[in-house]
């Protein structure tokens, strides 16, 4: 990435996201009823969205040694 690169990676690795610069989170479910964006920011903005499921599973991630 030194190269000014973009890499978009599609993972529910948690250690991944943690390290991730940017972050989203879509609504789960298909259709007109599922893929809303809902955050995006950094992993730890995303991990302070209580009302985030996988803002909930990343705090644990994030304090995880």
């Amino acid at each position: 990435m030194d190269s000014g690169h973009t890499v978009i990676c599609i993972d529910h690795n948690l250690a991944v996201l943690a390290h991730a610069d940017h972050a989203i989170d879509l609504v789960p479910g298909a259709g007109s009823a599922g893929g809303q964006l809902v955050f995006r920011g950094t992993p730890a903005e995303l991990a302070e969205q209580k009302d985030s499921v996988t803002g909930r599973f990343l705090a644990d991630a994030l304090v995880s040694p």
